[in-house]
């Protein structure tokens, strides 16, 4: 399974977050540790320039706002070839055709 360059930052932003502000609240040392585990788990697929990709899918799917940050992911996976996308927050990502979404709560 692969894991893009930006799952890890936004994985960085939620753990290492407060949880008063909907983050996890782990020190530094402790989101490292998590992250390292993450890493072992799944293959980080290089960057590659996804920026006219991006910008492609986020004039097709009129993104705008916090949903740039969406669309820049769909656009690492469609370069790289990746079609399945797991996350906590499915709604995020229906509108991209290019890509199927999966819900951890609904995988066995």
């Amino acid at each position: 399974m692969l894991m893009a360059h930006h799952s890890i930052v936004e994985f960085w932003s939620v753990a290492s977050r407060p949880i008063s502000a909907n983050g996890l609240g782990l020190t530094i040392e402790d989101a490292e540790f998590e992250l390292d585990g993450l890493e072992k788990l799944f293959r980080v697929f290089p960057e590659l320039p996804i920026h006219e990709e991006r910008q492609r899918i986020a004039v097709k799917y009129r993104v705008s706002g916090k949903s740039v940050h969406d669309a820049r992911l769909v656009a690492a996976m469609i370069v790289h070839g990746v079609d399945q996308i797991l996350t906590f927050n499915p709604r995020d990502f229906f509108r991209y055709t290019e890509i199927a979404v999966l819900d951890p709560a609904q995988v066995n």
